[in-house]
Protein backbone atom coordinates (compact mmCIF):
# COMPACT_ATOMS: atom_id res chain seq x y z
CA UNK A 1 0.00 0.00 0.00
CA UNK A 2 2.99 2.55 0.68
CA UNK A 3 2.64 5.75 2.15
CA UNK A 4 -1.20 5.76 3.27
CA UNK A 5 -1.48 9.07 5.07
CA UNK A 6 0.56 11.53 5.90
CA UNK A 7 -0.40 14.56 8.22
CA UNK A 8 1.20 17.33 10.61
CA UNK A 9 -0.96 18.73 13.30
CA UNK A 10 -0.21 21.66 16.05
CA UNK A 11 -3.25 20.07 18.37
CA UNK A 12 -6.19 22.40 17.44
CA UNK A 13 -4.04 25.47 18.66
CA UNK A 14 -4.92 28.60 17.17
CA UNK A 15 -3.39 31.29 18.76
CA UNK A 16 0.17 32.05 20.59
CA UNK A 17 1.38 35.00 22.43
CA UNK A 18 4.74 36.77 21.08
CA UNK A 19 7.45 34.17 22.49
CA UNK A 20 4.67 31.60 22.75
CA UNK A 21 5.56 27.89 21.90
CA UNK A 22 3.65 25.26 20.15
CA UNK A 23 3.95 21.34 20.06
CA UNK A 24 3.97 20.19 16.36
CA UNK A 25 3.51 16.31 15.55
CA UNK A 26 4.52 14.26 11.89
CA UNK A 27 3.08 11.43 11.31
CA UNK A 28 3.46 8.91 8.13
CA UNK A 29 1.35 5.35 7.83
CA UNK A 30 3.03 2.92 5.68
CA UNK A 31 1.31 -0.44 4.48
CA UNK A 32 2.45 -3.76 1.99
CA UNK A 33 1.67 -3.46 -2.12
CA UNK A 34 -1.96 -4.24 -2.48
CA UNK A 35 -1.05 -6.26 -5.05
CA UNK A 36 0.79 -8.44 -3.38
CA UNK A 37 -1.38 -7.91 -0.25
CA UNK A 38 -4.86 -8.18 -0.77
CA UNK A 39 -7.18 -5.95 1.29
CA UNK A 40 -10.94 -5.86 2.06
CA UNK A 41 -11.70 -1.73 2.39
CA UNK A 42 -15.37 -1.30 3.80
CA UNK A 43 -16.03 2.38 3.09
CA UNK A 44 -19.09 3.80 5.69
CA UNK A 45 -21.00 6.07 4.21
CA UNK A 46 -22.88 8.85 6.05
CA UNK A 47 -26.35 9.33 4.49
CA UNK A 48 -28.12 11.21 7.33
CA UNK A 49 -30.24 14.55 6.39
CA UNK A 50 -27.22 17.16 7.20
CA UNK A 51 -25.89 14.97 4.04
CA UNK A 52 -28.69 16.50 1.95
CA UNK A 53 -27.45 19.00 -1.61
CA UNK A 54 -24.22 19.15 -2.38
CA UNK A 55 -21.91 17.07 0.65
CA UNK A 56 -23.83 14.22 -0.68
CA UNK A 57 -23.65 14.72 -4.40
CA UNK A 58 -19.59 15.62 -3.48
CA UNK A 59 -19.22 12.26 -1.57
CA UNK A 60 -20.38 10.12 -4.28
CA UNK A 61 -18.20 11.88 -6.38
CA UNK A 62 -15.30 11.03 -4.02
CA UNK A 63 -16.11 7.15 -3.72
CA UNK A 64 -16.37 6.66 -7.43
CA UNK A 65 -12.62 8.29 -7.35
CA UNK A 66 -11.71 6.12 -4.71
CA UNK A 67 -13.02 2.85 -6.43
CA UNK A 68 -11.30 3.78 -9.89
CA UNK A 69 -7.54 4.64 -8.06
CA UNK A 70 -8.06 1.39 -6.43
CA UNK A 71 -9.44 -0.35 -9.45
CA UNK A 72 -6.59 0.55 -11.55
CA UNK A 73 -3.72 -0.37 -9.09
CA UNK A 74 -4.71 -3.74 -8.31
CA UNK A 75 -4.25 -4.51 -12.40
CA UNK A 76 -8.25 -6.41 -12.38
CA UNK A 77 -9.54 -6.81 -15.71
CA UNK A 78 -11.99 -3.71 -17.37
CA UNK A 79 -14.48 -2.50 -14.48
CA UNK A 80 -13.21 -5.03 -11.91
CA UNK A 81 -11.14 -4.88 -8.44
CA UNK A 82 -8.05 -7.69 -8.98
CA UNK A 83 -5.23 -8.93 -7.20
CA UNK A 84 -7.83 -10.99 -4.44
CA UNK A 85 -8.99 -6.83 -3.00
CA UNK A 86 -12.38 -6.38 -2.33
CA UNK A 87 -14.50 -3.61 -1.68
CA UNK A 88 -17.89 -2.88 0.14
CA UNK A 89 -20.10 -0.19 0.60
CA UNK A 90 -22.33 0.40 4.14
CA UNK A 91 -24.56 3.82 4.59
CA UNK A 92 -26.03 4.79 7.65
CA UNK A 93 -28.26 7.33 8.91
CA UNK A 94 -31.17 6.53 11.54
CA UNK A 95 -29.87 2.58 10.86
CA UNK A 96 -26.94 1.08 8.64
CA UNK A 97 -27.42 -1.06 5.81
CA UNK A 98 -25.01 -3.21 4.03
CA UNK A 99 -25.96 -1.83 0.02
CA UNK A 100 -23.30 -4.57 -1.12
CA UNK A 101 -20.92 -7.56 -0.17
CA UNK A 102 -17.15 -7.44 -0.33
CA UNK A 103 -17.10 -7.38 -3.89
CA UNK A 104 -14.97 -6.66 -7.33
CA UNK A 105 -17.56 -5.07 -9.91
CA UNK A 106 -16.42 -1.48 -9.86
CA UNK A 107 -20.00 -0.86 -11.67
CA UNK A 108 -22.06 -2.18 -8.77
CA UNK A 109 -20.02 -0.26 -6.49
CA UNK A 110 -20.87 3.19 -8.25
CA UNK A 111 -24.63 2.13 -8.60
CA UNK A 112 -24.76 1.34 -4.78
CA UNK A 113 -22.91 4.91 -3.59
CA UNK A 114 -25.04 6.68 -6.57
CA UNK A 115 -28.50 5.45 -5.01
CA UNK A 116 -28.18 6.92 -1.69
CA UNK A 117 -30.23 9.56 0.06
CA UNK A 118 -29.78 11.58 2.46
CA UNK A 119 -32.18 11.70 5.64
CA UNK A 120 -32.36 10.97 9.24
CA UNK A 121 -30.10 10.93 12.09
CA UNK A 122 -26.63 9.50 12.90
CA UNK A 123 -25.98 6.26 14.31
CA UNK A 124 -22.76 5.84 13.77
CA UNK A 125 -22.91 2.44 16.10
CA UNK A 126 -24.83 0.11 13.81
CA UNK A 127 -22.81 1.75 10.82
CA UNK A 128 -19.62 0.13 12.61
CA UNK A 129 -21.31 -3.37 13.47
CA UNK A 130 -22.27 -3.37 10.03
CA UNK A 131 -18.87 -3.10 8.49
CA UNK A 132 -17.26 -5.07 11.34
CA UNK A 133 -19.74 -7.55 10.36
CA UNK A 134 -18.37 -7.87 6.37
CA UNK A 135 -14.97 -8.15 7.49
CA UNK A 136 -15.43 -11.07 10.09
CA UNK A 137 -15.06 -13.66 7.65
CA UNK A 138 -11.77 -12.17 5.38
CA UNK A 139 -8.43 -13.99 5.69
CA UNK A 140 -7.33 -10.39 3.34
CA UNK A 141 -5.92 -7.05 5.22
CA UNK A 142 -8.93 -5.56 6.42
CA UNK A 143 -9.86 -2.04 6.27
CA UNK A 144 -13.00 0.19 7.34
CA UNK A 145 -13.07 3.95 5.85
CA UNK A 146 -15.25 5.58 7.79
CA UNK A 147 -16.66 8.82 6.36
CA UNK A 148 -19.45 11.36 8.54
CA UNK A 149 -20.58 14.99 8.84
CA UNK A 150 -21.99 14.91 12.03
CA UNK A 151 -21.91 13.77 15.98
CA UNK A 152 -23.94 10.51 16.71
CA UNK A 153 -27.56 11.22 17.48
CA UNK A 154 -29.03 7.87 18.10
CA UNK A 155 -28.44 4.00 18.49
CA UNK A 156 -25.26 2.57 20.63
CA UNK A 157 -22.09 4.02 21.91
CA UNK A 158 -19.88 3.72 19.00
CA UNK A 159 -16.50 3.74 20.87
CA UNK A 160 -16.63 0.25 22.39
CA UNK A 161 -17.89 -1.44 18.66
CA UNK A 162 -14.98 1.04 17.24
CA UNK A 163 -12.56 -0.57 19.37
CA UNK A 164 -14.01 -4.00 19.54
CA UNK A 165 -13.54 -3.95 15.31
CA UNK A 166 -9.50 -2.66 15.67
CA UNK A 167 -8.92 -5.23 18.56
CA UNK A 168 -9.63 -8.19 15.57
CA UNK A 169 -6.98 -5.94 13.33
CA UNK A 170 -9.23 -4.27 11.46
CA UNK A 171 -7.71 -0.74 10.44
CA UNK A 172 -9.30 2.46 10.72
CA UNK A 173 -9.64 5.69 8.98
CA UNK A 174 -11.85 8.41 9.33
CA UNK A 175 -12.41 11.32 6.73
CA UNK A 176 -14.96 13.89 8.60
CA UNK A 177 -16.58 16.85 6.86
CA UNK A 178 -17.24 19.87 8.67
CA UNK A 179 -20.89 20.31 7.82
CA UNK A 180 -23.79 21.61 9.44
CA UNK A 181 -24.01 18.02 11.70
CA UNK A 182 -21.48 19.60 14.25
CA UNK A 183 -18.74 17.14 13.43
CA UNK A 184 -16.86 15.82 17.06
CA UNK A 185 -12.88 14.97 16.18
CA UNK A 186 -12.38 13.86 19.33
CA UNK A 187 -14.69 11.48 18.74
CA UNK A 188 -13.23 10.68 15.18
CA UNK A 189 -9.73 10.43 17.41
CA UNK A 190 -11.27 7.74 19.27
CA UNK A 191 -12.53 5.61 16.49
CA UNK A 192 -9.87 5.35 14.47
CA UNK A 193 -6.39 3.73 14.91
CA UNK A 194 -3.54 5.17 15.99
CA UNK A 195 -1.93 7.77 15.33
CA UNK A 196 -4.69 9.98 15.23
CA UNK A 197 -2.75 12.22 12.76
CA UNK A 198 -2.32 9.60 10.27
CA UNK A 199 -5.88 7.93 10.40
CA UNK A 200 -8.03 11.56 10.46
CA UNK A 201 -8.69 13.64 7.81
CA UNK A 202 -11.13 16.48 7.96
CA UNK A 203 -12.63 18.62 5.35
CA UNK A 204 -13.63 22.08 5.96
CA UNK A 205 -15.74 21.76 2.42
CA UNK A 206 -17.24 19.10 0.68
CA UNK A 207 -15.76 19.80 -2.37
CA UNK A 208 -12.32 19.21 -0.80
CA UNK A 209 -14.15 15.28 -0.07
CA UNK A 210 -12.85 14.11 -3.75
CA UNK A 211 -9.27 14.91 -2.90
CA UNK A 212 -9.21 13.16 0.42
CA UNK A 213 -10.81 10.01 -1.19
CA UNK A 214 -8.31 10.43 -4.09
CA UNK A 215 -5.55 10.72 -1.79
CA UNK A 216 -6.53 7.92 0.53
CA UNK A 217 -6.59 5.29 -2.58
CA UNK A 218 -3.44 6.57 -3.97
CA UNK A 219 -1.12 5.68 -1.36
CA UNK A 220 -3.56 2.11 -0.50
CA UNK A 221 -2.28 1.00 -3.97
CA UNK A 222 1.46 2.03 -3.59
CA UNK A 223 4.46 -0.59 -2.15
CA UNK A 224 5.43 0.09 1.35
CA UNK A 225 8.63 2.38 2.05
CA UNK A 226 11.97 2.13 2.74
CA UNK A 227 15.17 4.83 3.18
CA UNK A 228 12.47 6.99 3.72
CA UNK A 229 14.27 10.72 4.30
CA UNK A 230 11.67 13.79 5.37
CA UNK A 231 13.44 17.63 5.69
CA UNK A 232 11.72 19.63 7.82
CA UNK A 233 12.29 23.24 7.52
CA UNK A 234 10.64 25.76 10.03
CA UNK A 235 9.62 28.90 9.99
CA UNK A 236 11.80 31.16 10.57
CA UNK A 237 9.81 32.97 12.79
CA UNK A 238 10.05 30.54 15.08
CA UNK A 239 12.95 28.13 16.08
CA UNK A 240 13.07 24.39 17.15
CA UNK A 241 13.78 24.31 21.44
CA UNK A 242 15.05 20.83 22.59
CA UNK A 243 15.33 17.63 20.11
CA UNK A 244 12.27 16.33 18.12
CA UNK A 245 11.20 12.81 19.17
CA UNK A 246 11.17 10.23 16.70
CA UNK A 247 8.74 6.78 17.53
CA UNK A 248 10.59 5.26 14.74
CA UNK A 249 14.10 6.04 13.26
CA UNK A 250 16.51 9.00 14.02
CA UNK A 251 16.63 12.40 13.85
CA UNK A 252 19.01 14.76 12.55
CA UNK A 253 19.53 18.71 13.62
CA UNK A 254 20.57 20.11 10.63
CA UNK A 255 20.25 23.98 12.28
CA UNK A 256 18.01 26.05 15.07
CA UNK A 257 14.79 26.07 12.35
CA UNK A 258 15.14 22.42 10.57
CA UNK A 259 16.49 18.80 10.73
CA UNK A 260 16.60 15.63 9.14
CA UNK A 261 13.85 12.14 9.75
CA UNK A 262 15.32 9.12 8.71
CA UNK A 263 13.78 6.01 8.60
CA UNK A 264 15.38 2.60 6.89
CA UNK A 265 11.35 0.86 6.32
CA UNK A 266 8.07 1.50 7.02
CA UNK A 267 4.84 -0.52 6.01
CA UNK A 268 7.00 -3.53 4.13
CA UNK A 269 5.08 -6.52 5.78
CA UNK A 270 2.25 -5.03 8.12
CA UNK A 271 0.84 -1.77 8.27
CA UNK A 272 2.93 0.60 10.39
CA UNK A 273 2.70 4.10 11.68
CA UNK A 274 5.31 6.26 12.67
CA UNK A 275 5.91 9.99 14.60
CA UNK A 276 8.14 12.94 15.38
CA UNK A 277 6.77 15.27 17.80
CA UNK A 278 9.14 18.42 18.37
CA UNK A 279 8.19 22.26 20.58
CA UNK A 280 8.48 25.36 19.08
CA UNK A 281 8.90 28.98 19.65
CA UNK A 282 8.03 32.40 18.15
CA UNK A 283 11.38 34.26 18.37
CA UNK A 284 10.31 37.54 16.11
CA UNK A 285 8.49 40.50 17.33
CA UNK A 286 5.40 40.69 14.48
CA UNK A 287 1.91 39.47 15.00
CA UNK A 288 0.04 37.89 12.01
CA UNK A 289 -0.86 34.75 10.77
CA UNK A 290 1.87 32.55 10.21
CA UNK A 291 2.57 29.27 9.07
CA UNK A 292 4.52 26.38 10.65
CA UNK A 293 6.26 25.32 7.50
CA UNK A 294 8.78 27.03 5.39
CA UNK A 295 9.24 24.05 3.67
CA UNK A 296 8.86 19.88 4.13
CA UNK A 297 10.39 17.37 1.27
CA UNK A 298 9.84 13.19 1.57
CA UNK A 299 11.68 10.97 -0.54
CA UNK A 300 11.90 6.85 -0.27
CA UNK A 301 13.31 3.80 -2.35
CA UNK A 302 9.65 3.35 -3.92
CA UNK A 303 9.16 6.79 -5.57
CA UNK A 304 6.37 7.36 -2.90
CA UNK A 305 5.05 10.53 -2.43
CA UNK A 306 3.32 12.24 0.90
CA UNK A 307 1.94 15.44 1.55
CA UNK A 308 2.08 17.31 4.32
CA UNK A 309 -0.27 19.79 5.97
CA UNK A 310 0.99 23.27 6.84
CA UNK A 311 -0.76 24.23 9.71
CA UNK A 312 -1.02 27.97 10.63
CA UNK A 313 -1.49 29.94 14.03
CA UNK A 314 -1.91 33.27 15.04
CA UNK A 315 0.86 35.34 16.59
CA UNK A 316 -0.39 38.03 18.98
CA UNK A 317 2.70 40.21 19.47
CA UNK A 318 0.25 43.33 20.67
CA UNK A 319 -1.42 41.34 24.00
CA UNK A 320 2.64 40.62 25.50
CA UNK A 321 3.33 43.51 27.40
CA UNK A 322 6.61 44.29 29.36
CA UNK A 323 6.13 45.96 32.75
CA UNK A 324 9.57 45.94 33.94
CA UNK A 325 12.00 46.94 31.37
CA UNK A 326 15.61 47.34 31.08
CA UNK A 327 18.06 50.01 32.13
CA UNK A 328 18.27 52.31 30.07
CA UNK A 329 21.17 52.16 27.58
CA UNK A 330 23.99 55.15 27.46
CA UNK A 331 25.23 56.07 24.24
CA UNK A 332 28.90 55.95 23.97
CA UNK A 333 30.53 58.49 21.16
CA UNK A 334 33.06 57.41 18.74
CA UNK A 335 34.20 60.16 17.10
CA UNK A 336 37.40 60.67 14.49
CA UNK A 337 39.76 57.63 13.61
CA UNK A 338 40.76 57.27 17.46
CA UNK A 339 41.85 53.35 17.09
CA UNK A 340 41.20 53.24 21.20
CA UNK A 341 38.71 54.82 22.68
CA UNK A 342 38.45 54.95 26.67
CA UNK A 343 34.50 55.98 28.27
CA UNK A 344 33.48 56.76 31.67
CA UNK A 345 30.34 54.92 32.17
CA UNK A 346 29.75 56.83 35.39
CA UNK A 347 28.66 54.79 39.03
CA UNK A 348 26.70 51.91 39.85
CA UNK A 349 26.02 50.63 43.00
CA UNK A 350 25.70 47.10 43.84
CA UNK A 351 23.08 47.39 46.26
CA UNK A 352 22.61 43.47 47.56
CA UNK A 353 23.95 40.17 46.49
CA UNK A 354 20.08 38.87 46.18
CA UNK A 355 18.36 37.01 43.09
CA UNK A 356 16.53 38.54 40.97
CA UNK A 357 13.19 36.88 40.52
CA UNK A 358 10.70 37.52 37.26
CA UNK A 359 7.05 36.79 37.43
CA UNK A 360 4.97 36.38 34.10
CA UNK A 361 0.81 36.19 34.85
CA UNK A 362 -1.36 36.00 32.32
CA UNK A 363 -4.42 37.49 32.56
CA UNK A 364 -7.37 35.74 30.93
CA UNK A 365 -10.00 37.02 28.74
CA UNK A 366 -9.10 40.87 28.61
CA UNK A 367 -11.69 42.74 26.35
CA UNK A 368 -10.89 45.72 23.56
CA UNK A 369 -10.27 48.67 24.41
CA UNK A 370 -10.12 48.95 28.09
CA UNK A 371 -6.96 49.17 30.64
CA UNK A 372 -6.06 46.73 33.37
CA UNK A 373 -4.76 47.92 36.49
CA UNK A 374 -2.46 45.21 38.27
CA UNK A 375 -1.30 44.58 41.33
CA UNK A 376 1.48 42.22 42.65
CA UNK A 377 2.50 41.67 46.47
CA UNK A 378 5.35 39.50 47.00
CA UNK A 379 6.00 37.98 50.40
CA UNK A 380 8.46 34.98 51.76
CA UNK A 381 8.36 32.61 54.56
CA UNK A 382 12.17 32.99 56.00
CA UNK A 383 13.93 30.70 58.16
CA UNK A 384 11.60 31.09 61.04
CA UNK A 385 8.63 29.91 58.99
CA UNK A 386 7.52 33.71 59.78
CA UNK A 387 5.81 36.36 56.45
CA UNK A 388 8.21 39.06 55.76
CA UNK A 389 7.22 41.97 52.92
CA UNK A 390 9.15 41.40 50.04
CA UNK A 391 7.48 43.84 47.58
CA UNK A 392 4.26 45.12 45.79
CA UNK A 393 4.57 46.63 42.16
CA UNK A 394 1.58 48.43 40.80
CA UNK A 395 1.16 48.45 36.45
CA UNK A 396 -1.09 50.18 34.31
CA UNK A 397 -1.64 47.66 30.93
CA UNK A 398 -2.65 49.14 28.32
CA UNK A 399 -5.72 48.17 25.85
CA UNK A 400 -5.11 45.87 23.44
CA UNK A 401 -6.94 46.73 19.92
CA UNK A 402 -7.63 42.73 18.94
CA UNK A 403 -11.41 42.55 17.54
CA UNK A 404 -12.89 40.15 20.94
CA UNK A 405 -11.87 39.65 24.23
CA UNK A 406 -8.04 38.25 24.40
CA UNK A 407 -5.79 36.82 26.89
CA UNK A 408 -2.81 39.41 27.92
CA UNK A 409 0.49 37.92 29.04
CA UNK A 410 2.25 40.61 31.34
CA UNK A 411 5.99 39.79 31.51
CA UNK A 412 9.04 40.80 33.00
CA UNK A 413 7.79 42.01 36.54
CA UNK A 414 11.05 42.16 38.67
CA UNK A 415 12.31 41.46 42.51
CA UNK A 416 15.55 41.44 44.08
CA UNK A 417 15.02 39.13 46.99
CA UNK A 418 17.74 39.77 49.51
CA UNK A 419 19.94 37.05 51.13
CA UNK A 420 20.25 38.31 54.38
CA UNK A 421 19.71 35.40 56.43
CA UNK A 422 19.19 32.60 53.62
CA UNK A 423 22.28 30.20 52.19
CA UNK A 424 23.69 30.74 48.83
CA UNK A 425 21.95 27.70 47.95
CA UNK A 426 19.29 27.10 50.15
CA UNK A 427 15.32 26.27 49.06
CA UNK A 428 12.80 29.82 49.54
CA UNK A 429 9.47 29.79 49.47
CA UNK A 430 8.01 33.16 47.78
CA UNK A 431 4.48 34.09 47.70
CA UNK A 432 3.32 36.43 45.01
CA UNK A 433 -0.69 37.66 45.15
CA UNK A 434 -2.48 39.62 41.77
CA UNK A 435 -4.78 41.42 42.12
CA UNK A 436 -6.08 43.02 38.66
CA UNK A 437 -9.35 45.17 37.63
CA UNK A 438 -10.54 47.10 35.04
CA UNK A 439 -9.89 51.20 34.63
CA UNK A 440 -11.91 51.82 32.31
CA UNK A 441 -15.59 51.00 31.91
CA UNK A 442 -18.81 52.08 30.36
CA UNK A 443 -20.33 54.28 32.69
CA UNK A 444 -21.09 57.64 32.27
CA UNK A 445 -20.91 60.39 35.08
CA UNK A 446 -23.37 63.26 35.20
CA UNK A 447 -22.07 66.34 33.08
CA UNK A 448 -22.39 68.91 35.84
CA UNK A 449 -24.65 70.11 38.72
CA UNK A 450 -28.02 70.80 39.36
CA UNK A 451 -28.80 73.32 41.98
CA UNK A 452 -31.91 74.98 43.23
CA UNK A 453 -32.73 78.28 43.04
Amino acid sequence: MGIISSNKSIGGVSSINCQGSLNVTIGITAAPDITTNPTDIVLVLDRSGSMEGQPLADLKTGVNTFIDIISDATDGSPGQIGSGSRIGIVSFADTAVQNTGLITSVSNLKSAAASLTADGLTNHGDAFTQATSLLNSSTNNRVIVMFTDGETTTGPNPSPIAAAAKAMGITIYAIGLVGNGGIDIDALNNWASDPDITHVSIAPDSSELEQLFADLAANISVPGATDIVINEVINPDFIITGTPTASVGTISMLTGTSFRWNISQLGSTSTESATVRFTIKHNATTSGIKNIDQSISYTDNEGNTASFANPSVFVDCQSVVPVDLCSTPIDIPLTGCNEFIQFDAGNLELNDTGRILQLDVNLLNVCPDRRVALAVILTELDPNNEIQPRGMKTFVIPPHGLPTCSDVLVSCIQFILPDEGFGLCSERVVRAQFVANYIDNNYSCCSGFTTAS
